[in-house]
This record gives C-alpha cells, sequence and structure tokens, in this order.
C-alpha cells in the first residue's frame, strides 16, 4: 500500500497548507520517510475556525435522532475500511498490524456507543413550589470544540473526543498528530462521507503548541479536550481556565499492578505480560509498578519473563510480530537512559534491556527488578516495553506504593479474596482500577484519572456530558 500525503480537512473540503508547506512522516520500522502531512499556519487555523462556527450553528439544530444516523454510517464505513486504515496506522506508528486493526474496529463501537447516547442526554423536570410553575433542566450543545491527541493510539485518542461532541451537537476542529497523521484523516474522512455537514469537523496539522496557543483562547473555542503528558496538559489547562474554557485533561500516568499472595499468578502474569508489552508498551494506562507480595514474588517473576521472553518483535506488517517498533527515537533514548538509571541503582535486568537490530525504534520487552524508588523509571512514566517488580510484605505497603505518586490514572490489582478486592479498590487512589482483569476503556465505561493524571472522562455517559452544558428554565403561566 502507497502512503498518502495528508492534507487538511476545513469546510467539507480537503486541501494543503495555504502555503503549501508540509512535514515528512517517517516509518519508525525502517526510519525512512514514506509522505508528507500537511502544515497548518494561522490562516488555515482562522478558516477552520470560521468553518467550525457556522458548522455549529447547523448540526446543533439538526436532531439527535439524525445525527445517530450520520453517526452510524460513519462507524459502518470505518468497518469496510478497517484493513486499509489499520495497514495505514501500522506504517506510521509502529504498532503491529493486529493491533491497528483492533483499535480500527474499537472506533467504529465508539461511534455506536455515542450514536445511542446523543439520543438520551435527557433534562429534567423540577417540583414547582407553587401552582402553574414549569421548572425545567435541558441539555444543550456547549458550542465549537478544540481536540489535541497524541501519536500512541492515532484513532482511537481522536474518536473519544470526536464521536462525543458530534453527537452532543458540537462542531469541532481535531489536532491530531503529525507522527501519525494518515489514520486519523481516515476516521475523519469516514465523517464526511457519511454525510456530517460542512464545517461541523475540521481536521488540522502543524506545531502543536503554535496551534494549541491560537484556539484555545480564540472566542469561537467553547470546549478543549487534551490527552497528552502532564506537563503540557498543565499548561494547557491554564491557559484554558485564563480564558473560562471548559476543559477534559487525559494526562499521564504509572500505573502500579499489586498482586497479593492469594492470586491466580499464572493468570495475573499472563494478562499483565499482555497489557504491558502491547502498543510497545507505548500506552498511557499501561501497567508499569509491579507490587508483588512476598510469598509468590519469584513465582511471578519467573512467569512474567518467560511471558515476555516468549513476544517476537518485529515490523508490525510482518505477521509473525507480537510487538512492533517504538514510534520515534526519543522513546528508546529514553528507555535506554531509564534501564541504565535503574541499574546503577542496584536493579537487575531479568530479561530485555537492549535496542533491537540497527534499523528502526524496535526494543525488547525488558523486565527489570529489586528497583529503587529514587529511580527515575519509578517516578516518571518510562511509556515504553518496561516493566518494574518489586516485592511487598503486607497491604498497606502496596497501598502506600501505589499512592506515592502524583499519577492516578490506571491500576490494577489480582487477588481470590473479595474482602480484598473491596479494601484494595477503595484504597489505591486512581480514575481507574482493574481487577483479576485488563478491562478499561471500553465505549460505555468513563475513562479518566485523578491528581497529576488529569480531570474529566471519556466514555460513558460522562464522556458525553463534557460537552453539553446544563440550562434551568422557569416558566410561569400567564
Amino acid at each position: 500500500m502507497t502512503y498518502p500525503n495528508v492534507e487538511l480537512f476545513i469546510d467539507g473540503k480537503w486541501r494543503p497548507a495555504a502555503s503549501g508547506k508540509t512535514i515528512p512522516v517517517i516509518n519508525p520500522a525502517t526510519e525512512e520517510p514514506i509522505g508528507t502531512v500537511a502544515h497548518a499556519a494561522k490562516s488555515d487555523l482562522d478558516e477552520a475556525l470560521a468553518s467550525a462556527e457556522k458548522g455549529f450553528k447547523a448540526w446543533r439544530n439538526i436532531s439527535s435522532y439524525e445525527r445517530s444516523k450520520v453517526m452510524r454510517k460513519a462507524a459502518d464505513l470505518i468497518r469496510e475500511r478497517a484493513d486499509k486504515i489499520a495497514t495505514l496506522m501500522t506504517m506510521e506508528q509502529g504498532k503491529v498490524l493486529a493491533e491497528a486493526r483492533i483499535e480500527t474496529l474499537s472506533a467504529a463501537d465508539t461511534i455506536e456507543w455515542f450514536a445511542e447516547e446523543g439520543r438520551r442526554t435527557y433534562g429534567r423536570m423540577i417540583p414547582a413550589r407553587l401552582p402553574g410553575v414549569y421548572q425545567m433542566v435541558i441539555k444543550e450543545p456547549v458550542g465549537v470544540v478544540a481536540a489535541f491527541t497524541p501519536w500512541n493510539f492515532p484513532i482511537n485518542q481522536v474518536v473519544k473526543k470526536l464521536a462525543a461532541a458530534i453527537a452532543a451537537g458540537c462542531s469541532i476542529i481535531v489536532k491530531a498528530p503529525e507522527e501519525t497523521p494518515a489514520s486519523p484523516a481516515e476516521l475523519i474522512r469516514a465523517f464526511a462521507d457519511a454525510g456530517v455537514p460542512a464545517g461541523v469537523v475540521n481536521l488540522v496539522y502543524g506545531v502543536p503548541s503554535e496551534i494549541s496557543e491560537y484556539l484555545i483562547p480564540h472566542p469561537t473555542i467553547r470546549k478543549i479536550s487534551f490527552t497528552g503528558s502532564t506537563k503540557v496538559g498543565k499548561d494547557l489547562a491554564a491557559m484554558a481556565g485564563k480564558h473560562m474554557k471548559r476543559v477534559t485533561m487525559e494526562l499521564g500516568g504509572h500505573a502500579p499492578v499489586i498482586v497479593f499472595d492469594d492470586a491466580d499468578v499464572e493468570s495475573a502474569a499472563k494478562i499483565m505480560s499482555a497489557a504491558k508489552y502491547r502498543n510497545a508498551g507505548q500506552v498511557c494506562i499501561s501497567p508499569t509498578r509491579f507490587l508483588v507480595q512476598e510469598g509468590v514474588y519469584d513465582n511471578f517473576i519467573k512467569q512474567f519473563v518467560d511471558n515476555a521472553k516468549a513476544i517476537t518483535v518485529g515490523n508490525g506488517l510482518d505477521a509473525s510480530s507480537k510487538m512492533g517498533s517504538l514510534a520515534n527515537d526519543r522513546r528508546v533514548t529514553a528507555i535506554e537512559s531509564m534501564i541504565q538509571d535503574a541499574v546503577g541503582q542496584g536493579a537487575k535486568v531479568a530479561t530485555g534491556g537492549n535496542r533491537v537490530g540497527n534499523k528502526g525504534y524496535f526494543f525488547e520487552p525488558t523486565v527489570v527488578t529489586g528497583v529503587s524508588k529514587s529511580a527515575r523509571a519509578m517516578n516518571e512514566e518510562p511509556f515504553g516495553p518496561l516493566a518494574l517488580i518489586s516485592p511487598f510484605a503486607k497491604f498497606e505497603d502496596a497501598a502506600e506504593e501505589a499512592n506515592r505518586l502524583p499519577f492516578g490514572l490506571a491500576s490494577y490489582a489480582f487477588t481470590k479474596s473479595a474482602k480484598t478486592a473491596t479494601a484494595i479498590g477503595a484504597a489505591v487512589e486512581a480514575g481507574m482500577m482493574s481487577i483479576n482483569s485488563f478491562a478499561l476503556a471500553l465505549p460505555e465505561t468513563p475513562f479518566g484519572g485523578m491528581k497529576d493524571s488529569g480531570y474529566g472522562a471519556e466514555g460513558g455517559t460522562e464522556g458525553i456530558d463534557a460537552y453539553l452544558s446544563t440550562k434551568f428554565i422557569t416558566q410561569t403561566g400567564v
């Protein structure tokens, strides 16, 4: 398949940037350029803003019933085009083709969920204190949305924002990732081909800081949704706050995994190794700090390491590959640095720890044990195929370590005791906890964090609420 030169989508038209400027796209498996993406400037953003404002005025007046029809058609188109879209995603992002296809098909499920949820944005009647008085609460779309998304899940991160906004009756400007532009462009194309009116959905690429600094303060924008690092998220949230803009922030994590003595160790090791090395560990909810109770510590390490060693690393387009490349050379350098730091503080590499080959950004599935709490990897999100395993003695020790960091996105626990499961679910400060499974990020469930991992939620009823304003109307008969 030939990789395209990706264009902007503004006011219902695909077009290059007004300046003609482009950014190269690199295949992380080969380190070779495979295409380009249009580089938007201020004039392009002005056109997108005017387009989105026009689109909102039209779209908000279309019934949720009719909006849902368009969205379901977009979902059908994505399913029909899944093989093509997944191939593009693997070429630009590096993940294995099977994972790319799952992500693409999951996007269709998310669109369908919000298509139906948009028809259920109910208000309510409040009993009045006097006769002849009606007190109504209604939900209205918040307005034009600016969405900023990262490269690790090029479609998944866009669709959560896009589908919720469109279902609520908002219009949107998506600033998708320049490193992985083609697959989110295909997502947008499905909406366009499904009949979304011009201006409702707009897509731009460029220098992220320049685009965010221009869009967020702009009076046309009423809502911001961002997925990315905590540092950038704090900067954007501060900017949005200065201009009284509503925000959803899905930021970084450092997920603890707590394995108790009574857990099914084989199951825990199998589930968590698959989760750890999914997308080469470049997942905000990736399990990272493994806290294993002393009674099963050695057994868990053995089984987890065996699972890691069995993973075949290679080009995501190869059918034999079970883990693809990292997305860029920055991730390789970061993981190498963290491993060296941990080993320098007494940790041991149980498996992996090295770059694979000299072409492409491939790295071995890595397990490091006995890591000091002062090690960088125990305090900064690795965002790569690096698992850190440490023992604990008592419940309180595990809960304290799980809550030590300022992050609070995902967390995991394994136990056969209902009492322990209830206690650890209550004790860990995280927006999500999965016990004895990996069951997060479904369309119908809320996805979000607390503390430095952000606020607000995507998915579930909470996901669409973020794009709705509440209005109270009281009416007295004359």
